[in-house]
């Protein structure tokens, strides 16, 4: 009886995460705030997506830069996610889905 209580509490663990991991990165840029600041298309108080995109274009380190960056808070105001919602964040940011 515990065995089967712990697979159900397991499984419903896992069913959870995997539900966060499949928010898109739209939703988590809106979440945590991003869009107060940027936009897609035009420039706010931060630059707009489309321009980070195009300034990262063709750089295969760009994704975790930019994950860095937001971590630490150096360069932009930190940001309060997990590595997961960061990273698709940015990969929205950067034109990603």
């Amino acid at each position: 009886m515990k065995a089967m209580l712990l697979v159900v509490v397991v499984a419903a663990g896992a069913l959870t995460a995997g539900v966060v991991q499949a928010q898109s990165g739209a939703d988590v840029a809106k979440a945590k705030g991003c869009l107060n600041c940027h936009d897609v298309d035009k420039k706010k108080v931060g630059p707009a997506f489309k321009d980070v995109a195009a300034k990262h274009k063709g750089n295969k380190d760009a994704q975790a830069a930019l994950v860095a960056k937001l971590k630490s808070g150096k360069g932009h105001p930190k940001v309060a996610a997990s590595d997961d919602e960061l990273k698709a964040a940015v990969g929205f940011a950067l034109g990603g889905k």
